[in-house]
């Protein structure tokens, strides 16, 4: 979670390099939506967990509503203080994220995913996702699950039970193991 101007910075870098874009001045057309995205997101959680004064909250409340209306524009809904530094989203189109869902470091995220709270087995809640996972098109996560570190899950995958150790590949209406390899390879490193 951002607490600090430099923490604003240093998550905004990470996003972009992480999604591919190295040069911040010089914007390739391709990577504008989610330069403008990453950047809204970014300021928007910094003036909301960092200016607490009147001006601050002022501010914070207006950048709320452009997020809002960024992420209507995309077809995304994507709250803030949800992903930490280095996420990566790979395609415009629909991607639903539940507010309440944490999701870790180098999270790399494709179209028509939704990540959202769910009712299971008496327990309401909502995902929380490791370090370097990659979701692929279509994937559906639900309910109060854990996912580990090191994950990639496969494509149009419906995962409602945890799978918390990591390090391997998930795939399957429901998820379940397919391989013992991990994200490794679908994750850039910065």
């Amino acid at each position: 979670m951002i607490k600090s101007k430099n923490d604003y910075k240093y998550y905004l870098k990470c996003d972009l390099e992480s999604s591919g874009i190295k040069n911040f001045r010089i914007i390739d057309r391709i990577f504008e939506r989610r330069f403008k995205f990453y950047k809204s997101l970014r300021l928007t959680e910094y003036y909301t967990n960092c200016k607490k004064g009147p001006v601050g909250r002022i501010i914070a409340k207006i950048l709320r509503k452009r997020h809002r209306l960024i992420c209507d524009k995309y077809n995304w809904t994507i709250p803030i203080n949800v992903f930490d530094e280095g996420l990566a989203i790979i395609h415009t189109g629909p991607i639903v994220v539940s507010h309440k869902a944490k999701i870790g470091k180098n999270c790399r995220i494709h179209v028509c995913v939704n990540i959202g709270s769910a009712w299971v087995k008496g327990n309401a809640g909502a995902p929380v996702i490791g370090n370097n996972v990659y979701i692929a098109p279509g994937v559906k996560i639900l309910g109060p699950i854990k996912i580990g570190d090191n994950t990639a899950i496969g494509a149009n995958a419906v995962v409602n039970k945890q799978f918390i150790e990591g390090n391997y590949t998930i795939a399957g209406v429901p998820a379940s193991i397919v391989s013992y390899n991990d994200s490794s390879k679908y994750i850039l490193k910065y």
